[in-house]
C-alpha cells in the first residue's frame, strides 16, 4: 500500500503586535497606565496643587514628578494655573473624567487589594491624617449612607493636625478641610490616635477611655457609616501589633 503523501504543515497567523489589537482596556493603559498617572490625577482632582505639596501627598521623586507632569500636561489631562503668583497644577476636564475610574481603583483596593496582596497595615503608622480623610470617601459604606445627611466635623491635634468637615448626603460624601457651618457629631482627638481609630488599628472605646478622643453631639459615629480598613483585610499580627504600641 503506498505511503500516503504528507500534508503540508498549515502557518499560524502572524501575531500582532500589542497596539494593533482592538483592546479597550490596553489601548486605555497606553495613555493612563504608567505607575504615577492615576495618582497625580487624584490628587488634583480635589483642587489646584503645587509642586512641593505634591512631593508631599505622594512621596514621588522630584525628577520622576517633574517628567511625569510634563507628559500628562502633553496628554492633555492636566494644565498649569497660576494662583497667587505662584504655578499650580490643576486637572482639565479631560483628567476630570478619570474621577470614576479613580474611585473604582481605590475601592477595589480597600475592598480587594488589601486581603488579596496581604498589605501589612502597619506600613502606614506614619501616614498622615490628611490623606486618611481624604480617602472617607472611598472608604464610605453606601448602603448605610442612603437617604443620611449628616456632618461630622473632625478635630485632630499634634503632628498633621487641623480641622476637617466630613459631609454625608444621600449616599455621597464629600471632604474638605475647616470648619463646618452646622456639626452634627464632633471628633477632638490626637492626630495619631485618630489615624489608628479610622484604619481599625486602635479600638476607640480605648481611645475614649485613654483620653485621646473625645466625641459630642448626636450618637451617630463614624464607623457606622465608613468601613474600618483592618475588618477588610491586611495583617492580623500587623494589626494586633500596632494596636498595642498606640493603647
Amino acid at each position: 500500500m503506498p505511503a500516503r503523501p504528507l500534508q503540508p504543515a498549515r502557518a499560524l497567523p502572524p501575531v500582532p503586535r500589542p497596539g494593533e489589537i482592538f483592546d479597550p482596556v490596553a489601548r486605555a493603559l497606553d495613555v493612563i497606565g504608567d505607575r504615577w498617572t492615576l495618582v497625580l490625577v487624584r490628587q488634583l482632582i480635589g483642587g489646584g496643587k503645587g509642586f512641593s505639596e505634591l512631593r508631599q501627598r505622594t512621596g514621588i521623586a522630584p525628577r520622576v514628578l517633574s517628567s511625569r507632569l510634563k507628559q500628562l500636561t502633553r496628554d492633555g489631562l492636566i494644565e498649569t494655573l497660576q494662583r497667587g503668583g505662584r504655578p499650580l497644577y490643576g486637572v482639565t476636564e479631560r483628567g476630570r473624567s478619570l474621577e470614576p475610574i479613580v474611585a473604582s481603583l481605590a475601592r477595589w483596593w480597600i475592598h480587594h487589594g488589601i486581603e488579596d496582596l496581604d498589605i501589612d497595615l502597619g506600613r502606614f503608622d506614619e501616614t498622615s491624617p490628611q490623606s486618611i480623610l481624604e480617602a472617607l470617601p472611598f472608604l464610605l459604606r453606601e448602603e448605610r449612607a442612603q437617604e443620611v445627611d449628616l456632618v461630622f466635623e473632625i478635630r485632630l491635634e499634634g503632628e498633621g493636625g487641623g480641622v476637617w468637615t466630613v459631609a454625608i448626603h444621600d449616599g455621597r460624601c464629600e471632604v474638605k478641610r475647616g470648619f463646618a457651618d452646622r456639626a452634627d457629631v464632633r471628633y477632638t482627638a490626637d492626630a495619631r490616635a485618630w489615624c489608628g481609630v479610622a484604619l481599625g488599628v486602635l479600638d476607640a472605646r480605648d481611645a475614649v477611655k485613654g483620653g485621646l478622643m473625645i466625641k459630642d453631639g448626636a450618637p451617630k459615629a463614624l464607623d457606622h457609616y465608613f468601613h474600618r480598613v483592618s475588618s477588610l483585610g491586611g495583617s492580623a499580627r500587623s494589626r494586633s501589633a500596632t494596636s498595642g504600641r498606640r493603647s
